[in-house]
């Protein structure tokens, strides 16, 4: 007889406390709250580029890979006597009852919309819940609040744009983005009058950074701040698309990394790098190679 799935998930818990016991695995048995945070990051990449690919075969070890940082993070709570998985098996189950009284009780929800608004609104509730709990602390909760600044910076900017839009700071519509996109393109052009001659150039084909112009550092902090406020922009017209625009990023970097291999391959029929090669003949071999894909997609 085949194993249920919660004999499943208790086999899969005992591994994860066997490899942190005594005798167990080295490498995990040293690992900490900290250390394995950079490991959950890439593994919630992992699952959503196999997404994308549509590979519907390697997802199931990319969301179990996801789920190994649960148990893990879980093992190690147990360990320290503050929380085990029972707790997050618990807390998960209970919130998930708790924002679809739709389903679970008798609230009526018939689209989207109400389950959003519901949802909000039973969060809402949640959070004063919290604050009536904690100690008592001086002024009112932002709104702002729980979105964490240790984020990938596109994401914390989607999340930070939306609970400001859900307090009605927010542009009217799309073309409103638009203009603040082309005033602050404006604003970074002004500020590159500063920018010692001859002006930005591309770092070329020698060492990165050798032969450039040394800029003010005090130049430096407002171009970073004006290309910084390009970004946010970019990010609330995702936002007003329905978009991610960290995937959408991911996606563009996996398309400029898929078509530059394909030069480099066209490249090396002839015995070349790169490197070697004239700007003019790489971005020819660019063009081709963005036809040739448009033609297999037809």
């Amino acid at each position: 007889m085949a194993p249920t799935t919660g004999e499943r998930f208790e086999r899969a818990v005992a591994i994860m406390a066997r490899l942190r016991a005594p005798g167990g695995c080295p490498w995990d048995r040293e690992q900490n709250f900290d250390s394995i945070k950079p490991y959950t990051l890439e593994e919630t990449y992992e699952v959503l580029e196999a997404i994308d690919k549509r590979d519907w075969e390697e997802l199931p070890g990319e969301l179990g890979d996801l789920l190994l940082q649960v148990l893990f993070y879980a093992q190690m709570a147990k360990e320290d006597g503050t929380f085990s998985i029972d707790q997050v098996l618990d807390r998960l189950s209970e919130k998930l009852v708790r924002r679809h009284p739709h389903v679970f009780g008798d609230v009526k929800a018939e689209t989207t919309g109400e389950v959003l608004r519901n949802w909000e609104a039973i969060k809402a509730q949640e959070k004063k819940v919290t604050q009536a709990d904690a100690p008592a602390g001086p002024g009112v909760e932002s709104a702002l609040a729980g979105v964490s600044p240790g984020l990938p910076a596109l994401l914390e900017a989607g999340k930070l744009s939306s609970r400001a839009a859900n307090v009605g700071f927010d542009w009217p519509n799309i073309d409103g983005l638009f203009d603040k996109l082309h005033e602050e393109t404006e604003e970074l052009r002004t500020e590159l009058r500063d920018y010692p001659a001859p002006g930005p150039q591309p770092r070329g084909k020698g060492i990165a950074g050798s032969g450039r112009a040394a800029i003010p550092e005090e130049l430096r902090l407002r171009l970073e701040e004006e290309v910084g406020d390009l970004f946010f922009v970019l990010v609330n017209i995702s936002r007003f698309l329905a978009l991610d625009s960290e995937l959408a990023l991911k996606k563009t970097n996996r398309k400029f990394r898929r078509r530059f291999q394909q030069v480099e391959n066209k490249l090396q029929e002839s015995g070349r790098t790169a490197r070697q090669a004239s700007l003019e003949e790489l971005e020819t071999l660019w063009q081709m190679v963005k036809r040739e894909e448009r033609a297999v997609n037809k």
